[in-house]
Formats: C-alpha cells, sequence, structure tokens
C-alpha cells in the first residue's frame, strides 16, 4: 500500500474509503482491511490524510466484482506491483474494448484472466 501517484489517479475516475466499502458490504472495516491484506483488493493512500481507498470499479453490488481476485492473482505472479496492476486495469484496450477493470464489471473475465496469463510468456 503506496501513495497513489498521478498517472494512476488519472486512470482511476472514482475511488471508495474503506468505511465506505465495509458499509456497503454490510461488515466491519477490519474485515475490508483484511481482504486488502489477503490480495484481494489493492488499497491506495489518497488525500490529505492519506486514507486508503480502492477503485469504486472493484465493488459491485455490495461484493468484489466477480473475476477481481483470480486477476489480481495472475498479476503478482506475474510480478506487478500493485500501481502496475492499477495501470492495466485501467488502461483502455481497444481489442477488449475498454478497460480489463469494465470488462470484469461487465463479467467478461474470462477474456482479463487469459490477457493477465499472457503477460506472463
Amino acid at each position: 500500500m503506496t501513495e497513489i501517484d498521478a498517472k494512476i489517479d488519472g486512470l482511476v475516475s472514482a475511488w471508495l474509503t474503506l468505511p465506505d466499502i465495509a458499509e456497503e458490504f454490510g461488515v466491519e472495516v477490519t474485515r475490508v482491511r483484511q481482504l486488502v491484506k489477503e490480495g484481494q483488493l489493492i488499497a491506495m493512500r489518497r488525500g490529505e490524510n492519506r486514507a486508503l481507498h480502492v477503485p469504486a470499479e472493484f465493488i459491485k453490488e455490495g461484493k468484489v466484482v466477480k473475476g477481481l481476485v483470480g486477476t489480481l492473482t495472475l498479476l503478482r505472479d506475474d510480478g506487478f506491483t500493485d500501481e502496475e496492476m492499477l495501470e492495466w486495469l485501467f488502461t483502455a484496450d481497444e481489442t477488449l474494448p475498454g478497460t480489463p477493470a469494465q470488462a470484469l464489471r461487465e463479467n467478461r473475465g474470462t477474456e482479463v484472466k487469459r490477457r493477465a496469463q499472457a503477460l506472463a510468456v
């Protein structure tokens, strides 16, 4: 969990704080912190108080977006840092179309994971 840089901040349009996510999930903030610690979510420090924030696109209908955890695992196994994962997930790819994060939200995770696997080759 590191300080957010301007490039990532420009790619990710909306962020949620850990308490916001906990409220949406109906759990304690400690559970959301555990999801971050386990690598199921990526959190970055933002703002004046350097609070942890998660990209809003990672959350849908009170849950972590389907396919995100597996994609993050693949990228991490490929040696990606949190910042590199966010950059990859939020950079538009006209062949997808859209961003990998959008594709995950639209239940097109199989193609996103295939592309993440191909990065290791």
